[in-house]
Parts: C-alpha cells; sequence; structure tokens
C-alpha cells in the first residue's frame, strides 16, 4: 500500500487572464478549481495509473472539506485528520491565456500543532512492510522544520520504503533514515549546499553528497533537460525530456514521483522507474491539469 502525507494541503483556485494589470481591476476569461498538495498531487496520479493508494494529512474549515470531496472525486481514498481552528489554504494561480508562465499566490494555512502529529502518526502505525510512505510539500508557519524527521522517528519499526520530496532541512532531517528516493529538482539541488550548479558533473557530486548521507536513490528534475537518476548501486542514468507543448508546470515534479513509484511497482526496475516518471512528469507539463493515464501511456510509447 502507498501512503501520502500532505501536511499543508490546498483549494488551487486557477484564474485565466487575457492580460495581468498591475494597479487595474483584471477580470478573468474563465476559473477552475483543484484540491492541491505535493502529496495529494502525487496521490492523484498514482490513482490515475490504477495504484491503490491513501491520501493522510490536515484539513480545516470549509476549504478543508471541499479539498477532501474534490479528492474523493478524483477517485483517491483519503484519511485527513480535520482540524477544529482555521481553515485549509488558497493558493491563487492567474494564468495568462497561451503561456505556460503564470503568478502564484500560495495561502499560508492553519496551525498544526504537536497533538496534531501525534495523532498523524497514530495512522502511520497501520504501516506494513514494503510499503511506500511519501512525504512531500511544504509546511505551514509555526511548524518546525524538522517535522518529517519527528513523524519518521516515530514509526514503527518496519521495512518501509521512504520517497521524500522537499527542500532544504525538511529533506537534510530526514536522510538518517534511508529514504529509498529523493527528488530535488536542480535548484533545490543548489540551494540545499549553498552552490551553484553548473552541469551534470555538479549534480553528480551534489548527488552523491545527498547518498553518502543516507539517501538510497537521488532523481533531479532537470526541467526542460529532462532529469538524472542516481541509484543506489552507483549508476548514473539520463532520460532526456519528451517532446511536447509545456502548458502548466504545477504538479510536474509530484507527477514524475508518482510515475517513478508506479514503474517501479510494475517493473521493479530503476531505469524503467526512471522512465515512467519522465513521462507522467511531461504529461502533466503538457496538459491543463494532473496528467491522465491515456496522456502517460501515450508518452511511454515515445520514451
Amino acid at each position: 500500500m502507498i501512503y501520502t502525507v500532505t501536511i499543508n494541503p490546498s483549494l488551487d483556485y486557477v484564474m485565466h487572464l487575457d492580460a495581468l494589470n498591475i494597479n487595474q481591476t483584471n477580470r478573468s476569461t474563465k476559473e477552475e478549481v483543484y484540491p492541491g498538495g505535493k502529496g495529494i498531487n502525487v496521490s492523484i496520479v498514482l490513482k490515475n495509473l490504477n495504484i491503490r493508494n491513501k491520501a493522510l494529512g490536515f484539513i480545516a474549515g470549509f476549504t478543508g472539506h471541499e479539498i477532501e470531496r474534490l479528492v474523493n472525486h478524483y477517485g483517491v481514498v483519503s484519511d485527513f485528520i480535520n482540524l477544529d481552528r482555521g481553515n485549509s489554504r488558497i493558493n491563487v494561480n492567474l494564468n495568462k491565456i497561451n503561456n505556460a508562465r503564470k503568478t502564484v499566490i500560495n495561502g499560508i494555512g492553519p496551525k498544526v500543532t504537536p497533538q496534531d502529529i501525534r495523532d498523524l502518526n497514530e495512522k502511520l502505525a497501520a504501516l506494513k512492510d514494503g510499503d511506500f510512505l511519501i512525504l512531500a510539500g511544504s509546511i505551514p508557519n509555526g511548524v518546525s522544520d524538522d517535522i518529517y524527521k519527528k513523524i519518521l522517528k516515530s514509526l514503527p519499526d518496519k521495512q518501509i520504503n521512504l520517497v521524500i520530496d522537499a527542500t532544504g532541512e525538511l529533506l537534510l532531517s530526514t536522510l538518517k533514515y534511508k529514504p529509498f528516493l529523493i527528488k530535488p529538482n536542480h535548484h533545490e539541488l543548489a540551494e540545499t549546499f549553498g552552490v551553484e550548479i553548473k552541469n551534470e558533473d555538479d549534480i553528480v557530486i551534489y548527488g552523491r553528497k545527498l547518498q553518502e548521507m543516507g539517501a538510497q536513490n537521488v532523481l533531479v528534475s532537470l526541467g526542460e533537460n529532462g532529469a538524472i537518476l542516481l541509484t543506489h548501486n552507483g549508476d548514473i542514468i539520463n532520460a532526456p525530456i519528451l517532446e511536447g507543448n509545456v502548458v502548466n508546470t504545477v504538479g510536474a515534479g509530484d507527477s514524475m514521483v508518482a510515475g517513478f513509484v508506479a514503474g517501479y511497482l510494475k517493473t521493479n526496475d530503476l531505469k524503467q522507474a526512471l522512465r515512467w516518471g519522465v513521462a507522467a512528469g511531461s504529461a502533466t507539463a503538457f496538459a491543463p491539469w494532473l496528467a491522465t493515464k491515456d496522456d502517460i501511456d501515450e508518452l511511454l510509447t515515445r520514451s
């Protein structure tokens, strides 16, 4: 079984504009509302690939209820913890028509207390040997940046496959638990070590440092240049980007994580997992929202 955890989920309110004029009244041409948060995105793409999973995390208020309704609408089983204060955040995405670039305003989200984390840990106690646990995304204000480490420290002593999609201390604090996979992009890799990444050699150098700190497999997404996978057995596998018209970058990295995990479960092969990951990430980038199975299958035939 696969479990995803989204500490700070959102409603993503997408507004499409002919133009965005600062200090003027702007009117949208259409809007959409989606459930958001990296773990939730992973869950939805996994479900689209017919991979059973359960979405965990925290929701609050009327926005939280709508997040839960939409997640279930997209076929994902959820077991969120309902907080008795505040509201789950709303992220506003302002999209200029026929332009992949966008302006994003992210909300803060409700306060998560130590008791809330203990409630989450009780749910995670149900994990069994061989299960996957995917921790992905940002954390709300007031939550310490070692929260993922605290969650992992409380896990039962079982053989669980950890997947971490985070940055900075949120990521680094988890490496002692030897995650099966971490997925920084090249910008995040540079920020983690306070360096400038100039070429593939630099990616390998700093990816290896993450492995020395405990990560088993390091998947570095490179945007329009594809991805590089550093495997636990020392292999370096390159995957070029697939051709297509980029219309949406939100959720592409999360889709890559979902595709990688799905591909690994189906093939038990890291090279094939990378192929699936790139196909899923690219399919989302070429789509208005998250990739469907048909989108991913079509790109798999081209990779």
